[in-house]
């Protein structure tokens, strides 16, 4: 136990020197909040209702989906795998410490924008904390192992970053958190189904219905089954 939780703590300060990991992360959502934050709150007062929860899914899902892979590319495709060979240190521990370094970088930036949302723009606490939380876990999970599986499939640093920002564009556009997905046409609405932050941004905004939480589930274990394919393959 020692060991994974140093593995963590060394993965972790390795991902605050990463620029990728530290823009995804962290400077990109605080820049985002901070811009969009302003203007939706001008434009819709009725917004800060749901402040905390846009850009949380925002920040969730550019954190995963562009600041997750790069990291899983640099292990699997570099010297360090095969010192964890040599070290006989199983292929699949580099994941699970990359997985629970972001869990936790994303994690403090949800709280970040937690707390800044109602300090700088009167955001509204959710009703239940407990819900809320619970959703919030589920979320990053499901959008984390969704990233796994962009890191491991594929190995090519450059088109990594392409894929990264071919899913998270529609990820945010069709999840209905800037505007309602019953506005889409029904073909783009059920692409949008496919993403984590779409089943996401309905539970952190709408409560803990099993008609949303069933398919973030689904979601989970798909993705989480590929990984587990391509761990092997690696």
């Amino acid at each position: 136990m020692k060991g994974l939780f140093y593995g963590v703590l060394l993965q972790w300060k390795m991902d605050l020197r990463s620029k990728t990991m530290l823009i995804a992360c962290y400077l990109v959502p605080l820049a985002f909040f901070v811009l969009m934050g302003g203007i939706f709150v001008s434009i819709m007062p009725e917004s800060r209702q749901t402040l905390t929860q846009t850009m949380t899914v925002f920040a969730i899902s550019m954190g995963a989906l562009i600041g997750l892979p790069p990291t899983l590319v640099e292990f699997y495709g570099s010297d360090i795998r095969k010192v964890y060979q040599v070290s006989g240190i199983p292929g699949w521990v580099g994941f699970v410490l990359a997985m629970l370094s972001a869990f936790c970088h994303l994690l403090l930036m949800s709280v970040l924008l937690f707390g800044l949302s109602f300090v700088c723009f009167g955001g509204e606490i959710p009703s239940n904390l407990q819900e809320y939380v619970l959703a919030l876990i589920l979320l990053l999970l499901t959008s984390l192992f969704m990233a796994g599986v962009v890191g491991l499939g594929v190995k090519d640093q450059a088109k990594t970053s392409l894929f990264s920002i071919l899913l998270f564009l529609p990820s945010i556009l069709l999840s209905g958190v800037f505007f309602p997905a019953e506005l889409l046409s029904p073909v783009l609405e059920g692409v949008g189904k496919c993403f984590p932050a779409f089943w996401g941004s309905r539970l952190l905004m709408g409560g803990f219905h099993w008609t949303d939480i069933l398919p973030l589930v689904g979601l989970l274990f798909l993705y989480g089954g590929i990984c587990i394919l391509l761990l092997k393959k690696n």
